[in-house]
């Protein structure tokens, strides 16, 4: 795509294939994530696994009418995935393991979990607890998607890119990697497996290498992040980094 994600904004031919595109592959990926969790469960009466599914058809559906009526262009650039134009290869390592990966081996792990009964179990309180960060997980990925028309899936600059300030923006660098490492971390609390902390808890060191190697790239690339840098200190966590 040679236009700015940001500057498309009316319904071309290459944009309407896009979000179609990306309305498909949100069928596919609940499709996906309903048969993995569900036969490898041995059962089709998980519901820990449902409401997890839940949450992501929720969110893949908000995502779509956010921006579908403001800027049907980034939906069919984040459709593209790891096929976008200009990512460096770092990017697309990382994210092949922190987005692909690792969580569809904590599915894995979890629903085997579910199936043979493994020990230790969890308690109700944490099964709650990791569905409510999950949830608001996927808001803060929402809230940062809405508020950065740059928001695609890896990591590059666009043509007329300019600094996004506003939303979760306004208090750290990097919202979308900090909601994509509590959703990942709280999935096994979510589907009530310890032992699937363990890919999970791998996401985090990656998530905060790719955000190290994006703000380097940013501030040596992109006009005015530098500043944005100096007011808007945190990257991931305010107070702390």
């Amino acid at each position: 795509m040679n236009e700015s994600v940001s500057s498309q904004r009316a319904m071309s031919p290459e944009v309407k294939r896009g979000v179609v595109a990306i309305i498909i592959k949100g069928i596919f990926g609940a499709v996906f994530m309903i048969a993995l969790l569900m036969l490898l469960a041995g059962r089709w009466d998980w519901v820990w696994g449902w409401v997890m599914v839940f949450i992501f058809v929720a969110a893949a559906t908000a995502q779509v009418l956010l921006l579908l009526p403001t800027n049907p262009a980034l939906l069919a650039e984040r459709s593209k995935g790891l096929r976008e134009e200009g990512a460096p290869l770092w990017d697309k390592v990382i994210t092949s393991f922190a987005v692909g990966f690792l969580p569809v081996a904590a599915w894995i792990i979890a629903a085997l979990h579910m199936r043979f009964a493994w020990l230790p179990s969890m308690s109700l309180a944490l099964h709650v607890g990791g569905t409510i960060v999950f949830a608001l997980a996927w808001v803060l990925v929402l809230w940062a998607t809405y508020a950065n028309r740059f928001f695609t899936t890896t990591v590059r600059i666009q043509k007329d890119h300019t600094v996004q300030t506003g939303g979760p923006y306004r208090f750290v660098r990097h919202p979308g990697y900090v909601a994509a490492m509590l959703y990942n971390l709280a999935t096994p609390f979510l589907l009530g497996s310890w032992w699937a902390l363990i890919p999970m808890v791998f996401v985090v060191p990656l998530m905060v290498l790719r955000t190290v190697l994006e703000d380097k790239l940013l501030q040596e690339q992109l006009a005015g992040y530098k500043e944005y840098a100096a007011r808007v200190r945190y990257r991931l966590l305010p107070g702390v980094w």
